[in-house]
């Protein structure tokens, strides 16, 4: 039984003392209410007060009975607040109100349902891009465990549409689901999807049944961490330098050279209708285009200098954080935080 049901429970049986107490006396001693309530709570509580008027028989032998039952209850309910305080469940749901506070201004982070192996890593490779995560883990000691090394950690069922709503999904910039049951991402993709239509969401999948599922019910991407695993140690083997060096320029933190993706939304003037030779990214800035995504969804990997930048393109670029923000500065877009 957990302690705030055994708190309850030992409230409700004090509030019975009190009223069969009370009840006893009126019926009894023929007390007013006030006198029988009264009469109650010093007995229970052994303050040591005269009785209200003396007792007969019944009267003494009722009171008797009352002190002995009372002691337990009280007991019991001593015992249950002590260990609410002593054992950390208050100091739990303390820390869990005051994360709740800190989600509810957060804006644009990722929530990371699960904190497995896959979403260990997701977590470090996320925060490795100054990302702010928020992780819903159903697994108390682990929670506690994340929560003192400073990360923003919600205890609880991701499954459960409150627990969402309160990582902040509706502020949310995507949600990656990594539990280990097929069952349980599709029921958070499912209702990650109900209440943002728009939202990435990237979800785990462990058997190749589940993909085109996942993909129905939302999921923008479904991964197989085995499936990858595997074809990634076959590269290693079929191309090995090729993949040895993507390892490295993929994701190497907020000061190394990475491939990043850069959102133009809107032009300013001076940069509409020119070409990627004209903007000459690469001698202005120092980053590469090595790739773009069209509104309509085309991609072209290494465009020539004559492609013209758009609204709503999306470029795929190499160079480090610094000359990814100058790019960014210079196109007049907006990045979060």
């Amino acid at each position: 039984m957990n302690l705030v049901r055994r708190i309850r429970m030992a409230a409700i049986s004090i509030v019975s003392v009190l009223c069969l107490g009370s009840l006893g006396f009126v019926w009894l001693e023929g007390y007013s209410w006030v006198e029988a309530i009264y009469m109650t709570v010093i007995t229970v509580s052994t303050v040591g007060f005269g009785e209200v008027r003396p007792l007969s028989e019944k009267g003494m032998i009722f009171t008797a009975l009352l002190v002995v039952s009372s002691l337990g209850t009280f007991t019991f309910a001593v015992t249950a607040v002590s260990q609410f305080f002593l054992e950390g469940d208050y100091r739990e749901r303390i820390r869990n109100k005051r994360i709740k506070r800190i989600m509810k201004g957060m804006d644009q982070h990722v929530i990371v349902c699960g904190y497995g192996r896959v979403g260990e890593k997701a977590v470090a490779e996320l925060q490795d891009h100054d990302t702010d995560v928020v992780v819903i883990e159903s697994n108390p000691e682990l929670v506690k465990s994340l929560q003192k090394k400073g990360l923003h950690v919600l205890a609880g069922d991701a499954t459960r549409d409150e627990n969402l709503i309160n990582a902040g999904l509706v502020r949310a910039r995507a949600v990656i689901t990594t539990l280990p049951d097929d069952a349980q991402n599709l029921y958070v993709v499912l209702a990650a999807r109900e209440h943002r239509k728009e939202m990435l969401i990237i979800s785990r999948a462990s058997q190749l049944n589940a993909v085109s599922k996942l993909r129905v019910a939302g999921a923008h991407n479904v991964i197989m961490p085995d499936q990858v695993g595997g074809a990634h140690m076959a590269s290693l083997v079929a191309i090995p330098d090729v993949v040895e060096f993507l390892d490295h320029i993929r994701i190497q933190g907020a000061d190394q050279i990475n491939i990043e993706e850069v959102e133009v939304q809107q032009l300013p003037e001076k940069l509409r209708n020119l070409t990627l030779g004209e903007i000459d990214a690469r001698n202005r800035i120092g980053v590469n285009v090595i790739g773009l995504r069209r509104a309509n969804g085309e991609m072209v990997i290494n465009p020539p200098p004559a492609t013209e930048l758009h609204e709503s393109m999306k470029l795929f670029v190499l160079g480090d954080a610094q000359q990814i923000r100058s790019l960014n500065d210079y196109l007049g877009i907006q990045t979060p935080g």
